[in-house]
């Protein structure tokens, strides 16, 4: 019998053991929704403290319910461990490892790197390997597949299986989950095509077949830098308005009655999250091997990296007109997660921000009620204090860098000495409610 048609008759049995690598914002989510279809999943993570969370039954994660987690623990269906030897025992390994850029703006692929070092040291024959995390194009096939074959011996394509599916995950949406986000992938043979289409059926309603990995690694990057320019086009634009003293909000809402041809994207203190701030300098990496120059990508990606300052500079404005420096005062901001209604500040422009005015001498504290702690890349650490008529009349100036829906305008307004609104709370603007 071939590698293929055990696979295969393993999936039509739901005897399959699917490994997840990385029980993060992408990761448990996917484990959850497999294990939820009647799947036995394996996650690993090398965070001895998330496996032990998942193992208890414990959740970590917005986007799932407490409830959904312990029903797929108690029922068997999902377990955790640190232990990647237990990879050999997977028939299908899933990686959803973080793919953060370093310091210099450049992919860090530390994690992909490792996560294929273990599955390569440790998997059997005949297993279906996808990478879910968000990279350049040819990853896959220039990148990962080197090193799997390396470390294992054995040879794609008859030993086994190599494809890419980009996760879709958007934290916070109430309407599209991992099981009902249609899944693109793209695999490295027909046979792994075929394959993996099977087995992501297995938990997700539609699947889209692409003809290679590099086609879905470029989808996933195309996704993101559409809304990175777009995103950055009215941000600029926004700033412009302002002195112009045009309502940018109006003009959105004005456009948007165009029933074609226009799609609204909303003005805001700057990009945040996993993806969006960092998908184009992946594409900018792989870009200069090709000896090619993304002019249009590196406009919007600076437009966003200045941001921070030109937020600072409102909020300095707005202090300087009520007779304050903002060197001294107490600046109170209200949201620090990337957007509303979820608890993940990764990327958030918020944190950037503040930074930036503890280093212009501000006295800073935050509310916000899905992050109890933060430290920003400055290394200034936080408690998220009670948002209260003391605390909002106690600030000098108070920043709202988050519409989260639980915000009261008029309470903000009625008790704050002055109000710096990056997210169009305040409908109205006044002597004391300054509007990007």
């Amino acid at each position: 019998m071939t590698y293929k048609k055990q696979i295969l008759d393993k999936v039509a049995e739901k005897q399959l053991l699917i490994g997840v690598v990385g029980l993060g914002y992408v990761g448990l989510p996917l484990a959850v929704t497999f294990a939820q279809e009647g799947n036995k999943v394996l996650g690993f993570d090398k965070v001895a403290e998330k496996v032990k969370k998942v193992n208890s039954g414990v959740n970590y994660i917005g986007d799932i319910e407490d409830w959904e987690l312990e029903q797929v623990v108690e029922s068997k269906y999902l377990q955790a461990t640190t232990d990647f030897e237990k990879l050999k025992e997977c028939d299908a390994i899933l990686i959803c490892v973080p793919t953060p850029l370093d310091r210099y703006k450049k992919p860090d692929m530390s994690y992909i790197e490792g996560a294929c070092t273990e599955i390569g040291k440790n998997m059997k024959k005949g297993a279906f390997i996808s990478l879910e995390s968000t990279t350049y194009p040819t990853t896959t096939e220039d990148f990962m597949l080197p090193i799997i074959e390396r470390e294992s011996g054995l040879k794609q394509g008859d030993d086994f299986w190599l494809a890419f599916s980009p996760e879709r995950v958007d934290p916070g949406n109430q309407d599209y989950k991992t099981k009902n986000t249609p899944k693109v992938l793209g695999a490295l043979t027909q046979d792994g095509l075929e394959i993996g289409e099977a087995i992501y059926k297995l938990a997700i309603e539609n699947i889209h077949l692409v003809s290679s990995p590099r086609v879905a690694e470029m989808v996933k990057i195309l996704e993101n830098t559409y809304r990175l320019i777009n995103i950055s086009l009215i941000n600029e634009l926004a700033l412009l308005a302002g002195k112009m003293d045009i309502n940018i909000w109006e003009v959105i809402e004005a456009a948007k009655t165009k029933p074609f041809g226009f799609q609204a994207f909303y003005p805001g203190p700057g990009v945040g999250g996993h993806c969006i701030p960092l998908d184009p300098f992946y594409l900018e990496h792989i870009a200069k091997k090709f000896n090619f120059e993304l002019s249009m990508i590196h406009t919007a990606g600076h437009i966003d990296l200045l941001m921070a300052h030109r937020m600072t500079l409102k909020i300095t404005s707005a202090l300087n007109r009520h007779k304050k420096s903002l060197n001294g005062s107490k600046v109170l901001f209200l949201g620090v997660a990337y957007k509303p209604n979820i608890d993940d500040e990764r990327e958030s422009p918020a944190l950037k921000i503040i930074d930036e005015v503890v280093n212009k001498g501000a006295e800073v504290n935050y509310h916000d009620p899905y992050i109890p702690e933060i430290t920003t890349e400055g290394n200034n650490t936080f408690r998220s204090v009670v948002l209260s008529k003391e605390s909002l009349s106690e600030a000098d100036c108070v920043v709202i860098t988050t519409n989260h829906t639980v915000f009261d305008a008029s309470f903000i307004e009625s008790h704050s000495k002055l109000v710096v609104d990056l997210r169009n709370v305040m409908k109205e603007a006044s002597d004391k409610v300054y509007k990007l």
